[in-house]
Formats: structure tokens, C-alpha cells, sequence
């Protein structure tokens, strides 16, 4: 990767592409030639145009104008990454909704992610049906549950789960959900996270797309007026109007 501009902006751009791993080069070093990618950290129009006439796809700092693609503010829990992009509309929103992400996301998120990782034999072994593993995870990952990602946890979370609270699995049977707008902003924190969760979804034939896209996405649709009186396993929606 190719790396232009002084100062402060360049310094920073380097630390961030140096812990991703990249190969830095300047612009007129010898291994420039195989580079396919550029930061122009000054947002430089004239290296801008040179590098693009060598074929180069081309990031320019502050220029949304000169960029053949953009850069996302990364927040950083190895192996959780979260990107943050506005494409280009405005940098210091993508920094603002970092900075907040970073006081929100705990340290010990990857070290959870990695645990869970470990787990996965032993997972499969409790919950031998896929859909039962899906909701005992679902179950322990939910706010204040015992693997809660928003709370720190300590070394073992997983294993301590898996040996006493992980016998439990989620509820399944059926929860009414009467929508009171076709905004999807207007669910209830609730209502979203059930709908997240589902694993089958009973709903009116005119809630909007914008709403159904809610609902977790291997969820079995079903457009009805009236739900069906039995349910299978797992957590059914049934889905209407407030009216």
C-alpha cells in the first residue's frame, strides 16, 4: 500500500494501517510498482491524479471528492471488529459514533468471542439440534444474561455457563406483537429483540417489508390473517395491527 503526506494525519493513517498489517511504501520507492491501493493523507489532487493514472485505487483524507473508496472508524475487540462508514459524508460522525461504541463495547468482548469459538464442540454436544443451540446462545447473550456482550465477564464465562446457567434455553411458544405505525423505529426495544430472535414469523399480509426485514433472517415467514393454532418449536411471532 502506497502512503503520501506528512504529519499528523500521515502518522495517524500508518499506525492504523501498520496494526492492520499492511506493507507501507512511498509513492516513488521501488515496490510502489505492485502496489494497488494509495492513502493520500494530505489530499493531494496532483498525487491524486498521478496515482490513478498508474492504475491505483485511491483514498484522499478530507476529500470525499478524490476517493475511490473510503476508510470506516474501527473499533477494535480482536477478534470483534466494528466498522463504522458514512461513505464519505462525514468523517467526524464516524469518529463520534466510535468513540461512543468505544466506551460501550468492554475489554473483554474478544476474550468472550474467542471463548465462544473454544466452545463450539461442547456447544454442539449440549445442543445437538441446531435450533436449540441457536436459542440457549440467544438466551445467554441477552442483557443481563450470564454472557451479556455489553458487561464485562470474566476469564471462563463460557465454561461456568456451560456447567450451570446453560441448561437453560430460551422460552419458545408464541408472543402477540401489535404494531402501532408501519415505522420499524417505532418498535419497543422488546418487540425488536424479539422479532431478532424468532424462529417463526406469523404476520398480516400489509406490514411493511421495513418491519418483516426486523425479523431474524433464516426466520420462517408465513403471511396469514389468523395464526394457526399450534406452533412447532422455538419462538413464534404473531404479528398485526394495533387496531
Amino acid at each position: 500500500m502506497i502512503l503520501t503526506g506528512a504529519g499528523d494525519a500521515a502518522a495517524a493513517k500508518r499506525r492504523l494501517l501498520e496494526r492492520a498489517g499492511a506493507r507501507i511504501v512511498g509513492e516513488g520507492e521501488e515496490d510502489a510498482g505492485r502496489a494497488a491501493i494509495a492513502i493520500v493523507a494530505d489530499g493531494d489532487a496532483a498525487a491524486v491524479a498521478r496515482l490513478r493514472a498508474r492504475g491505483v485505487l485511491v483514498n484522499a483524507t478530507d476529500r470525499p471528492d478524490l476517493c475511490d473508496f473510503t476508510l470506516p472508524a474501527i473499533v477494535d475487540r480482536d477478534p470483534v471488529l466494528v466498522a463504522i462508514g458514512t461513505g464519505g459524508a462525514s468523517a467526524g460522525l464516524a469518529k463520534a459514533l466510535r468513540q461512543r461504541l468505544e466506551a460501550l463495547l468492554p475489554a473483554s468482548l474478544g476474550r468472550l468471542a474467542d471463548e465462544l469459538a473454544e466452545a463450539r464442540e461442547s456447544l454442539r454436544a449440549r445442543w445437538p439440534e441446531a435450533g436449540d443451540r441457536r436459542r440457549a446462545i440467544d438466551a445467554a447473550l441477552q442483557p443481563q444474561g450470564p454472557l451479556d456482550p455489553l458487561a464485562e465477564t470474566a476469564d471462563g464465562a463460557v465454561a461456568g455457563w456451560l456447567a450451570g446457567a446453560g441448561e437453560s434455553i430460551s422460552a419458545g411458544g408464541r408472543v402477540l406483537i401489535r404494531l402501532r405505525s408501519p415505522d420499524p423505529d417505532d418498535l419497543t426495544l422488546r418487540e425488536a429483540r424479539l422479532l431478532g430472535q424468532c424462529d417463526r414469523l406469523y404476520h398480516r399480509a400489509d406490514v411493511p417489508a421495513a418491519i418483516l426485514d426486523r425479523a431474524r433472517a433464516d426466520a420462517l415467514r408465513i403471511a396469514c390473517e389468523i395464526a394457526p393454532a399450534e406452533d412447532g418449536p422455538g419462538l413464534a411471532i404473531d404479528l398485526g395491527w394495533d387496531r
